[in-house]
Protein backbone atom coordinates (compact mmCIF):
# COMPACT_ATOMS: atom_id res chain seq x y z
CA UNK A 1 0.00 0.00 0.00
CA UNK A 2 1.49 3.01 -1.10
CA UNK A 3 1.94 5.97 1.58
CA UNK A 4 3.29 9.25 1.58
CA UNK A 5 3.97 11.08 4.56
CA UNK A 6 4.24 14.93 5.15
CA UNK A 7 6.64 16.77 7.73
CA UNK A 8 7.44 19.79 8.85
CA UNK A 9 4.59 22.22 8.38
CA UNK A 10 4.53 25.06 10.94
CA UNK A 11 4.26 29.11 12.15
CA UNK A 12 7.17 30.97 10.94
CA UNK A 13 7.06 34.55 10.95
CA UNK A 14 7.52 36.66 7.34
CA UNK A 15 10.79 36.27 5.75
CA UNK A 16 11.16 33.07 7.75
CA UNK A 17 12.08 29.91 6.32
CA UNK A 18 10.89 25.98 6.42
CA UNK A 19 11.56 22.75 4.98
CA UNK A 20 8.74 20.38 4.14
CA UNK A 21 9.21 16.81 3.53
CA UNK A 22 7.48 13.66 2.16
CA UNK A 23 8.40 10.20 2.49
CA UNK A 24 6.80 7.92 0.37
CA UNK A 25 6.49 4.41 0.21
CA UNK A 26 5.34 1.15 -1.33
CA UNK A 27 7.03 1.83 -5.02
CA UNK A 28 8.58 4.35 -7.09
CA UNK A 29 7.09 6.75 -8.92
CA UNK A 30 7.80 8.88 -12.32
CA UNK A 31 7.42 12.35 -10.49
CA UNK A 32 6.53 13.71 -7.09
CA UNK A 33 4.88 17.41 -6.36
CA UNK A 34 3.90 19.82 -4.09
CA UNK A 35 0.89 21.34 -4.56
CA UNK A 36 -1.10 23.95 -1.51
CA UNK A 37 -4.98 24.67 -0.40
CA UNK A 38 -5.68 28.05 1.52
CA UNK A 39 -8.69 28.54 3.29
CA UNK A 40 -11.77 29.29 0.61
CA UNK A 41 -9.19 28.59 -2.49
CA UNK A 42 -8.50 25.20 -4.70
CA UNK A 43 -5.60 23.02 -4.33
CA UNK A 44 -2.85 24.57 -6.10
CA UNK A 45 0.75 23.84 -7.57
CA UNK A 46 3.66 24.63 -6.52
CA UNK A 47 6.62 22.64 -7.47
CA UNK A 48 7.34 19.02 -9.16
CA UNK A 49 10.45 17.28 -10.06
CA UNK A 50 11.01 14.25 -12.45
CA UNK A 51 12.44 11.00 -10.65
CA UNK A 52 14.74 10.22 -13.28
CA UNK A 53 16.08 13.49 -14.32
CA UNK A 54 15.98 15.17 -11.27
CA UNK A 55 14.37 18.36 -13.38
CA UNK A 56 12.17 20.86 -11.69
CA UNK A 57 9.12 23.14 -12.07
CA UNK A 58 7.33 25.95 -10.14
CA UNK A 59 4.84 27.73 -10.28
CA UNK A 60 5.83 31.91 -10.50
CA UNK A 61 4.98 33.09 -7.02
CA UNK A 62 7.43 30.79 -5.72
CA UNK A 63 10.61 30.86 -7.73
CA UNK A 64 13.52 32.02 -6.19
CA UNK A 65 12.17 31.09 -3.38
CA UNK A 66 11.27 27.70 -3.00
CA UNK A 67 13.40 25.03 -3.71
CA UNK A 68 12.00 20.67 -4.49
CA UNK A 69 14.61 18.28 -4.29
CA UNK A 70 14.70 14.75 -4.04
CA UNK A 71 16.61 13.39 -0.89
CA UNK A 72 19.45 10.13 -0.85
CA UNK A 73 16.61 8.19 0.65
CA UNK A 74 14.45 6.69 -1.78
CA UNK A 75 11.00 8.49 -2.83
CA UNK A 76 11.72 11.41 -0.48
CA UNK A 77 11.30 14.61 -1.72
CA UNK A 78 11.85 17.98 0.44
CA UNK A 79 10.26 21.63 -0.17
CA UNK A 80 12.84 23.95 1.02
CA UNK A 81 10.35 27.22 1.30
CA UNK A 82 12.99 30.66 1.83
CA UNK A 83 11.53 33.97 2.55
CA UNK A 84 8.10 32.64 2.89
CA UNK A 85 5.06 35.31 2.53
CA UNK A 86 1.74 35.58 4.56
CA UNK A 87 0.02 34.41 1.03
CA UNK A 88 1.85 31.00 1.16
CA UNK A 89 -0.24 30.50 4.15
CA UNK A 90 -1.85 26.53 3.07
CA UNK A 91 -2.15 23.59 3.35
CA UNK A 92 0.59 21.61 1.85
CA UNK A 93 0.46 18.42 0.28
CA UNK A 94 2.76 16.03 -1.25
CA UNK A 95 1.81 13.77 -4.41
CA UNK A 96 2.81 11.41 -6.19
CA UNK A 97 2.25 10.13 -10.15
CA UNK A 98 3.33 6.21 -11.18
CA UNK A 99 3.62 7.57 -15.00
CA UNK A 100 4.59 10.84 -16.71
CA UNK A 101 2.44 11.34 -19.57
CA UNK A 102 3.70 15.19 -20.18
CA UNK A 103 5.97 17.71 -18.45
CA UNK A 104 2.50 19.51 -18.49
CA UNK A 105 0.51 16.94 -17.03
CA UNK A 106 2.94 17.88 -13.58
CA UNK A 107 1.01 20.96 -13.17
CA UNK A 108 -2.63 19.71 -12.51
CA UNK A 109 -4.04 17.50 -9.71
CA UNK A 110 -3.95 13.72 -11.79
CA UNK A 111 -1.42 12.39 -9.56
CA UNK A 112 -2.09 9.08 -8.20
CA UNK A 113 -1.23 9.42 -4.47
CA UNK A 114 -1.36 12.08 -1.68
CA UNK A 115 -0.04 12.41 1.40
CA UNK A 116 -2.48 14.11 4.01
CA UNK A 117 -0.98 17.36 4.01
CA UNK A 118 0.86 19.73 6.44
CA UNK A 119 -0.40 23.06 7.89
CA UNK A 120 2.38 25.93 6.74
CA UNK A 121 1.28 29.46 8.30
CA UNK A 122 3.23 32.26 7.84
CA UNK A 123 2.43 35.96 10.04
CA UNK A 124 2.97 39.29 9.00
Amino acid sequence: QVQLIETGGGLVQAGGSLRLSCAASGRTFAAMGWFRQAPGKEREFVAAIKWASGSTYYTDSVKGRFTISRGGAKNTVYLQMNNLKPEDTAVYFCAAKSILISTQSLLNLNYDYWGQGTQVTVSS
